[in-house]
């Protein structure tokens, strides 16, 4: 029978949010993309990164957040910025013992989102967040 689905695999919410959680922290003190946080809720970000990644591999989660291209829409990533963020991710990945085979199928579903993230195809990194970048609207205080 084995294992279902990567989300099984990956050892279900507890593990993905501590994956999360270092994933974050790793970005944050990368100087190569922390610029691009300087306005980002990072409770928010963690809430809607563990839910992407729960639902994006088989687990009974609904991604609320918004679409990666809204998301991203004027940040003006660059192409060396997202290889900056996939190497903080598979760094991650590795201090957490993850299998290969796991990480492959991670970055799997990474890869397609790329083109709603890059703006810039450029090898740059370490550029600043524009102005003009609108953030999520605050969540409501029920």
């Amino acid at each position: 029978m084995g294992h279902h689905t990567l989300y099984d695999r990956l050892g279900k919410g507890p593990a993905i949010t501590a994956v999360i959680d270092d994933f974050v922290a790793r970005c944050a003190a990368d100087s190569r993309i922390n610029a691009k946080f300087a306005r980002t809720d990072i409770a928010r970000l963690k809430e809607k990164l563990v839910e992407q990644v729960s639902a994006a591999t088989g687990g009974k989660v609904t991604y609320t957040g918004r679409s990666m291209s809204d998301t991203h829409r004027g940040m003006q990533v660059t192409a060396g910025e997202f290889d900056a963020l996939v190497e903080d991710l598979v760094a991650t990945l590795n201090q957490f013992n993850v299998p290969e085979k796991e990480q492959g199928s991670l970055l799997g579903i990474l890869g397609p989102l790329r083109p709603d993230i890059v703006e810039v195809e450029s090898p740059e990194t370490g550029t600043p967040l524009p102005d003009t970048y609108e953030n999520a609207a605050p969540v409501a205080a029920g």
